[in-house]
């Protein structure tokens, strides 16, 4: 079934699945596991998907499914709370450096970032996090610390997990600090991250209670990862505990990382600034309680963010395209949602096959960044054309502002 702004599939005994994809490739795939969730007895009207829509772990990545008595961890993931923030500076770009290298070196200091070893529990500092935290750090955790504590009395494992010394730190993958123009050549500062290792852990912990329930009560399920914990059981109140407190460990992460990242673009650039002339910090993989169609009801957006009327979102593109700054049309059949960012085309494996250092360095060309082999599967040819990601969704946005990157740093 088509309509004027998005199309409508229904699989045999599954809810409908509205998809503001017109224009924009969707994997066979992605179309399975969206016919899987659809099937879920508690999804309430219907499944919502994004323009930047691919596979993802049990559910696909750009999709926004709304649950009545139920919640999914695994289509919360294991990077709870991950997400953007933005903040508009009073510098132009004729203030920057003709040499970024220095301004790039600067950042890489003052935020932690990189893989943590895999390690069963932490016992040290690695490094992705803080030898010595800055008091930014620890007016955070002051804010963090009492639910923390409440958690971990249920769920002991997770006082073992890398939690505080990751506080203001960046991660690894498509997790990134950048430096960008505006249309105006106005600067903004710009980031990506999550919860980090205490948010792995709280997510994987509730994915494997999710499944061991499912096996206890012999609940067949087309994908495990589907699994879900019911409203009313203690499993189901912890997890909303837990996870409430992942996504505000999240979004003061990227508080703390703001600050640090202004702090160092200062020790660079000697004219005085200020910033937050406007700013955004939003999340894009989060559940959390809202009213849709009469019903106080369970959203997850699994790659997918707030888009409500007049509300400020984030929607990156990928290393060395255009990002946006969006504001929601509070279209009710999206549940309030827009896409992410563009969305991968390939694995990252994939990627690595295919393209080359050289690659790398041409489809980056004007933004100083890393350009090694680590980084190749982030390159732009593995992620879907931004333009073509918001051309699908202009029921759903209007763009703000339009970004481009003269620094990014790769975790």
């Amino acid at each position: 079934m088509k309509h004027e702004d998005y199309d409508v599939v229904q699989y045999k005994d599954g809810r409908p699945i509205k998809m503001w994809t017109k224009g924009v490739p969707v994997e066979e795939e992605a179309k399975q596991q969206l016919a899987n969730t659809s099937r879920l007895p508690f999804i309430y009207k219907h499944i919502a998907v994004m323009p930047d829509v691919h596979l993802g772990k049990g559910s696909t990545i750009g999709s926004v499914i709304p649950t009545l008595g139920a919640v999914i961890p695994a289509a919360v993931g294991v990077d709870i709370g991950c997400g953007m923030m933005a903040a508009k500076t009073t510098l132009f770009a004729h203030d920057l450096p003709d040499n970024l290298g220095p301004l790039r070196t600067a950042i890489e200091k003052a935020i932690p970032h990189g893989m943590s070893p895999k390690t069963r529990s932490f016992k040290g500092r690695d490094k992705g996090s803080w030898e010595n935290p800055p008091p930014a750090v620890d007016a955070a955790w002051a804010q963090l610390k009492d639910g923390f504590d409440e958690i971990c009395l249920k769920t002991r494992r997770l006082k073992n997990t890398n939690n505080y010394l990751h506080l203001g730190t960046l991660g690894s993958g498509n997790h990134f600090v950048e430096v960008c123009l505006d249309e105006a050549n106005a600067v903004w500062l710009m980031l990506h991250s999550g919860s980090r290792g205490v948010g792995n852990a709280i997510g994987s912990h509730f994915i494997e209670l999710a499944k061991q329930d499912m096996r206890t009560h012999f609940i067949n399920l087309p994908d495990q990862d589907l699994s879900y914990l019911p409203e009313g059981t203690e499993h189901y109140k912890d997890y909303i505990q837990a996870v409430g407190w992942a996504q505000k460990f999240a979004l003061l992460n990227r508080e703390v990382m703001m600050q640090n990242l202004i702090a160092a673009v200062r020790t660079v650039i000697s004219k005085p600034f200020e910033t937050h002339i406007e700013a955004v910090n939003c999340h894009h993989n989060y559940v959390q309680k809202e009213h849709h169609f009469g019903k106080d009801v369970l959203v997850t957006r699994k790659g997918a963010v707030s888009a409500r009327a007049g509300e400020l979102g984030i929607i990156p593109g990928s290393m060395g395209a255009k990002s946006f700054i969006v504001r929601g049309k509070g279209n009710e059949e999206s549940f309030h949602s827009c896409s992410h960012g563009a969305g991968r085309t390939m694995s990252r494996t994939a990627a690595k096959k295919l393209y080359t250092v050289a690659d790398q360095i041409a489809a980056t060309e004007g933004v100083e960044c890393r350009k090694d082999a680590n980084v190749i599967d982030e390159i732009p040819m593995a992620y879907k054309d931004i333009d073509a990601v918001m051309l699908a969704q202009t029921a759903l946005v209007d763009v703000v502002h339009v970004l481009k990157q003269v620094v990014c740093v790769k975790g």
